[in-house]
């Protein structure tokens, strides 16, 4: 599974023999890989501050996992042609996911543990912040480019009522520069090329004899041109409608269609000029991302910890990586049972369903006597 459980309980002998039980059933029962997980030793400061960060963590959890997903969905987005090589690129460290989360070391460079804890948060908040904007720039010069882009490759696969038609035709096909005369391309149904030879010329008068040629099909019908004089184009427009033949409004213009092809060349060339520079940011960034959010974690077990367990600072936290999701709900028994003794009466009411604590909802799918917190890996799901 790519989930894992990050909790903590008191590092007291007797929550220490409770860790060495949890250990001994869950690896007995093949319900979860577990291994320590070490928190450095912070500045724990005043109690109103501890319960403030408490509350700004849990934001900048939620805001950090949200900015991981989306740069893994960009990753997805910007390797349209590759997918199959997407977890390559998502990466910490140079390590995959599982890996850097299950050997997590807290990064003493990065963020000093020496410094109070609120500016520790207050680092890598805005470290989330910055890689956010850079994020949403970027992505939304490519992405303006890859719309563009797909915009004029869109028009040159409709069908012939709607595509473009600049990559089909060709200056031989059309009279220009005539006082007179002109070309029209009409859209005639297969099932009614027979009808539209016998016809097309007494459509309406001055029709050119044996002007029609057909230079292009799709699966509904072809596209034929027409030459005629000018004065009769209204009616000869009206009398193919009428015969279930439709004229295409199309004029030939050589600076239009060398206009069109140019730019498409130069959408495509910007696209490829951005690509590399881009994956390279959200590779690196996406590593930086996700290990600050595990740091985020592990600033969560602390406060919560010293909130819940109170000081001297002393508990154990531990990384849980449950081995398939259908033993979930039974490492969750086992969980409550081993620890159930830090809070007994929260914990006995979630094992017996009739018990009801007025304005308080409490279940063994919602209830932990001990520090919990989930880390889903599952980015792409």
């Amino acid at each position: 599974m790519s989930e894992f459980w990050l909790i903590s309980a008191p590092g007291d002998k007797e929550n220490v023999q409770a860790l060495e039980r949890m250990n001994t059933v869950t690896s007995k029962s093949n319900l979860s890989r577990n291994t320590k997980f070490a928190i450095p030793d912070f500045k724990v400061g005043t109690l109103d501050s501890l319960v403030g960060l408490s509350d700004e963590l849990g934001k900048l959890d939620a805001f950090a996992e949200s900015l991981i997903k989306r740069m893994a969905q960009s990753v997805v987005d910007v390797m349209e042609d590759s997918e199959g090589k997407v977890q390559e690129n998502l990466l910490a460290n140079g390590v995959d996911l599982t890996s850097f989360v299950t050997h997590f070391e807290w990064d003493m460079a990065k963020y000093p543990v020496k410094q109070p804890l609120v500016s520790v948060v207050d680092t890598v908040a805005k470290q989330l912040v910055q890689i956010d904007a850079d994020l949403k720039s970027r992505t939304a010069t490519y992405n303006a480019l890859k719309t563009a882009l797909e915009n004029l490759e869109r028009r040159s696969t409709g069908n012939l009522f709607t595509r473009t038609l600049s990559d089909i035709v060709s200056k031989e096909d059309f009279v220009l520069d005539s006082e007179y005369l002109v070309t029209l391309l009409v859209i005639v149904p297969k099932a009614s090329y027979s009808q539209w030879q016998k016809t097309y010329e007494s459509l309406s008068d001055m029709v050119v004899p044996r002007s029609t040629k057909l230079i292009a099909e799709d699966a509904e019908g072809g596209l034929f041109t027409v030459t005629l004089f000018r004065r009769v184009m209204d009616d000869f427009k009206t009398k193919a409608r009428e015969n279930k033949f439709m004229v295409r409004e199309f004029y030939y213009d050589e600076k239009e269609i060398k206009k069109e092809r140019e730019e498409m060349a130069r959408l495509l060339s910007d696209k490829q000029q951005q690509y590399g520079p881009l994956l390279r940011w959200l590779k690196v960034n996406f590593s930086e991302a996700f290990i600050a959010w595990i740091h985020i974690k592990a600033l969560r077990v602390f406060v919560e910890s010293v909130l819940r367990y109170g000081l001297p600072v002393n508990f154990q936290a531990v990384l849980l990586q449950p081995h398939k999701k259908s033993a979930t709900k039974r490492l969750r028994e086992v969980l409550n049972s081993v620890f159930r003794h830090l809070d007994e009466v929260a914990a006995a009411s979630t094992l017996d369903a009739s018990v009801e604590i007025p304005g308080l909802q409490l279940s063994t799918q919602d209830y932990f006597p001990y520090v919990y917190f989930r880390i889903d890996l599952g980015l792409l799901d």
